[in-house]
């Protein structure tokens, strides 16, 4: 049975998985017991520091701080690892419905410190951010979770707590999950099928093969545009990005086979070879 790409098992390692698994059943009566009460910021800040050591794996001492200023002020918690910044954590209360506008002033940190990651967290919703570095500062939301509800017999639900452990950003997990999403996202597929030469070559051999009939690729992409894919998936800011790395990657293809056959084998002296000379006048 098929299932969706996020959704293919990552190679946790066995100890981090049985950490994740074993420290989270401890935490989720802490977590509902907090949000009962429904404590303060401060104290959503020490649990969550709590988490980041526990569950996700952090050295609460050397690597989660309170103390990083950016701008003249301080975030709510900064992750160094290896003494380098690699993300920033902007924490709610616990009782706090999360939304798109609490991230902003962390987004706008981490640009400024050239950091590419960004979480948002109340302690029991967690968002990871990826910071795009253009003209306005933008971000995309690559993975978000419950810590109540995930499923820890989940490989998918595992896959996604891994990505934001000490373990998971030293292997670049976060990176390699969102580059995955981005290569099967609807508007990547949407355009290899309307733009890809070899895509239109096989619908059109197959036309031809039906029908009997001959098309072109004009006619066949206005199909695809006007009556076969939606129109979300080929219009807007994401779909002009898929385009934009499929013919790039096209254009890289291209130059690689022109250099490729621009090669002429050296002819060198072959150890078995015969000289042959020509017969005497």
């Amino acid at each position: 049975m098929s299932r969706r790409i996020e959704e293919y098992p990552m190679a946790i390692p066995k100890r981090v998985s049985e950490r994740i698994v074993q420290t989270l059943k401890s935490f989720r009566p802490v977590l509902e017991g907090q949000l009962a009460r429904d404590v303060s910021e401060a104290d959503t800040v020490t649990l969550v520091k709590d988490i980041m050591a526990d569950v996700f794996g952090y050295n609460k001492y050397s690597e989660l701080t309170s103390e990083h200023a950016i701008r003249g002020t301080f975030c709510d918690l900064a992750v160094k690892i290896d003494s380098k910044l690699s993300f920033i954590i902007e924490v709610k209360a616990i009782g706090t419905d999360l939304r798109d506008i609490h991230v902003k002033q962390a987004v706008d940190y981490a640009s400024n410190q050239g950091v590419e990651w960004v979480i948002l967290t109340n302690a029991v919703e967690w968002h990871l951010y990826h910071v795009i570095f253009k003209k306005p500062i933008d971000k995309k939301l690559i993975v978000s979770f419950d810590l109540r509800t995930v499923d820890l017999k989940s490989e998918g639900d595992l896959d996604k707590l891994f990505l934001i452990t000490r373990e998971g950003f030293a292997k670049s997990a976060p990176a390699d999950y969102r580059d995955r999403k981005e290569a099967t996202s609807r508007f990547a597929i949407a355009a290899i099928v309307l733009h890809s030469e070899d895509v239109l070559n096989v619908i059109r051999r197959e036309i031809r093969r039906m029908s009997e009939l001959s098309v072109d690729h004009a006619e066949i992409q206005r199909m695809l545009r006007e009556e076969v894919l939606k129109r979300d998936a080929i219009d807007g800011d994401e779909a002009g990005t898929a385009l934009r790395r499929l013919q790039r990657s096209s254009s890289e293809r291209s130059t690689r086979k022109k250099t490729d056959s621009s090669v002429v084998p050296a002819v060198t002296n072959s150890p078995t070879a015969t000289v042959q000379t020509p017969p005497p006048c």
